[in-house]
């Protein structure tokens, strides 16, 4: 079994409660408080464990903020790398309407990050022991816009194979670094990568494949929220439709969809078994409100839904 390491630029302190009806000025009074850490990478390694494997956290953290994150990130048990910052660790909010069903959900772009700060994470990294990377979620202020690109090709250069599950132009510049065993854009995320409009399957489907065919992924796996997920690989495109659930939340359904899909790469599976994991562990995460992710007993439940590729 592979190992992973995460990395998570921006992450949070994931907020979630629930509230009767959302009203302005009044105060609220709220229920079912929870924190949990998150962040693109600290969600994929949380899943991941779970699932019965090893990863470690690579992370930025700072502030007043921040001894709050570390914390919550030991009582999930995680193995982690700290990389200390000045600016505060952002704190993001999941807010449940019960009268409605509504979720609303409120995140801050997060901390100003010195070059020193972004280069004694690059640092951190060059020591990683690991057989994969998994970069994920945004870039905080003051990170340049191809630092997934120099990750990457740090990691390459070590024999690590690296995912990417980024937006705009980092996930732009990650992509034209290439050489990536997996990339997760969502349908949006490569719409803006591709400059034109992805309106069906075939359309989402061609422009993946344009960047597997480029050599700059192995597999891109494109999730389409309630629509399912395409997964480009060089055999071609094969499509898989959402399974008809009832959605409480959204948080983390793409971050549980990359470290079940990973997971299954990890494990030696072949590429349409792992899409399937993806699949079923992005369904699982959704099944219940609030921020507590992927588990390993839903996702088994949705993956018989699933029919084989």
């Amino acid at each position: 079994m592979k190992s992973i390491a995460t990395l998570t630029m921006n992450p949070t302190i994931d907020i979630s409660y629930d509230v009767g009806k959302v009203q302005h000025t009044h105060k609220m009074r709220t229920d079912n408080e929870h924190y949990a850490p998150g962040g693109g990478g600290i969600n994929v390694a949380r899943v991941f464990v779970r699932l019965g494997g090893h990863a470690r956290c690579f992370y930025l953290s700072g502030g007043a903020t921040g001894p709050a994150l570390d914390g919550l990130i030991d009582l999930h048990q995680l193995v982690r790398t700290r990389i200390a910052i000045e600016g505060p660790t952002r704190i993001a909010a999941d807010i449940l309407e019960h009268d409605t069903g509504k979720e609303y959900r409120f995140t801050p772009a997060g901390p100003q990050v010195s070059e020193s700060e972004w280069q004694d994470c690059l640092d951190q990294l060059a020591e990683a022991d690991c057989d994969v990377l998994v970069m994920s979620g945004s870039l905080p202020p003051g990170v340049p816009d191809d630092y997934y690109a120099r990750v990457a090709r740090l990691m390459r250069k070590r024999g690590c194979d690296v995912v990417l599950d980024s937006s705009g132009k980092a996930l732009e510049a990650g992509i034209a670094e290439g050489g990536l065993l997996l990339v997760k854009p969502s349908q949006g995320e490569l719409q803006q990568y591709a400059g034109r409009k992805l309106e069906d399957v075939d359309a989402i489907g061609a422009a993946a494949m344009e960047i597997v065919e480029a050599g700059k992924a192995r597999l891109v796996a494109v999730t389409m929220g309630h629509e399912g997920a395409v997964l480009a690989r060089a055999e071609g495109p094969v499509f898989l439709p959402a399974l008809k659930i009832d959605a409480a939340s959204a948080v983390g359904a793409g971050d549980s969809f990359v470290a079940a899909m990973v997971h299954a790469l990890c494990r030696g599976g072949d590429e349409l078994e792992a899409f399937r994991r993806g699949m079923a562990a992005g369904s699982a995460a959704v099944l219940r409100a609030g921020t507590d992710l992927a588990r390993p007993d839903d996702i088994e439940q949705m993956l018989e839904r699933i029919a084989p590729l």
